[in-house]
């Protein structure tokens, strides 16, 4: 299997879509500076009220270099999702090197008050991948 610059996971009923390209315009390779944008769609497709609270985003670039990010919600928002309901948001991981992984876990509650998570699976951020449209 070759690496994909997108996922597709569901976790308990909710289902993480990821996809990244390359912002050629935005780096500057001479400088160790590889900027990529991301796009993230969350789908409730389970019957009960969820709400996003946290992120944790494991990034890891073509030297090995590991990155943990944590942090409250995603883009300012912890959005609530009914069933049926979809959140998308895009944002921008500049790394050091042309290639990096990027996967993690999205916790949410659902309307009892539970935690659970929402896993990300493994996306590719790479100069030389094709643009991928979430579809």
């Amino acid at each position: 299997m070759s690496p994909t610059t997108n996922s597709n996971t569901l976790t308990e009923g909710v289902r993480i879509q990821a996809a990244a390209q390359y912002m050629q315009s935005e780096s500057d390779p001479d400088r160790g500076r590889f900027i990529f944008v991301y796009r993230i769609r969350m789908h409730n497709q389970s019957d009960r009220t969820v709400q996003l609270i946290t992120r944790h985003w494991v990034i890891i670039d073509g030297n090995g270099r590991r990155e943990d990010v944590h942090g409250e919600g995603v883009v300012g928002k912890q959005p609530i999702l009914s069933p049926g309901e979809t959140f998308e948001y895009t944002s921008y991981c500049p790394l050091r090197t042309d290639w990096g992984t990027m996967e993690g876990h999205f916790t949410f509650l659902d309307e009892a008050g539970g935690p659970f998570r929402a896993m990300v699976g493994r996306f590719y951020m790479a100069t030389s991948a094709e643009n991928v449209i979430l579809s």
